[in-house]
């Protein structure tokens, strides 16, 4: 009898112990849900704003498709070597780097074999120009026998400074959206306190569209360049900004 109530005394004692850990467990999962919970609310004032920046800038850097095709003049006909001889001294003429002109695509994959199947085929080929100014581009155009040039157009372009410029309009951005608050927050009375948040809005890069454009026969008999409707990138930034009002 000693030992079976023992063992009552010995199990009653371990159940107590036990509840004592699942409640002290308890309170501390109680009491750390409602310290989390104290520390999402937010009691802080706040104001919340927008500040944009905006600019345009001129394409410095442009790729230009330049396509030569051969022609007939009576009988006689423009070979494409010479169309090319007068390309190549025009382009070194103009002062651009001879890695900056590169061949794109050839009409035939051996125009010479066609040549021998028909007499009358005129080959031609296509190269990408880089420059960074269409005042030599229009200079080499001017170079070339216009017969000889099929067509141009501008196949991309860029600003060789634009991620330095993204960088600065952003900060002027983030500047003006504090500056609103600032004003906004002093009409009541207030003062502007620390940043809390900070988004970026995101890039907003429009790139011009330029039409097409070609030497055509009544250009190659005027003797002259194609104008160029020359327009500018537009880049547009929005800085979001939470900031605590004290």
């Amino acid at each position: 009898m000693e030992f079976v109530h023992g063992l009552h005394h010995y199990s009653t004692h371990k159940e107590k112990y036990i509840m004592k850990k699942l409640i002290a467990f308890a309170l501390v999962a109680v009491l750390g849900l409602s310290t989390a919970m104290a520390q999402q609310v937010d009691l802080r004032r706040k104001i919340n704003v927008s500040g944009t920046a905006e600019t345009e800038v001129t394409p410095d850097i442009i790729y230009i498709g330049i396509s030569l095709k051969e022609y007939l003049n009576g009988k006689k006909k423009t070979d494409i070597t010479e169309l090319e001889k007068q390309l190549f001294a025009a382009v070194q003429k103009a002062g651009i780097a001879k890695e900056n002109l590169t061949i794109s695509n050839l009409s035939s994959w051996n125009y010479e074999t066609e040549k021998k199947k028909n007499p009358d085929f005129l080959a031609s080929k296509q190269y990408r120009l880089k420059v960074n100014d269409l005042n030599k581009f229009n200079a080499i155009l001017e170079a070339i026998d216009a017969k000889g040039i099929a067509n141009t157009n501008i196949e991309s372009y860029d600003y060789s400074k634009i991620e330095t410029l993204k960088k600065d309009l952003k900060i002027k951005a983030l500047l003006a959206a504090k500056e609103k608050a600032a004003y906004m927050v002093e009409a009541l009375g207030d003062k502007l306190g620390a940043v809390i948040e900070i988004q970026d809005g995101g890039d907003n890069v429009i790139q011009p569209v330029y039409r097409n454009f070609a030497m055509k026969a009544e250009m190659a008999d005027a003797g002259s360049a194609p104008e160029i409707d020359f327009k500018k990138i537009k880049l547009n930034f929005t800085v979001n900004a939470v900031f605590e009002i004290k």
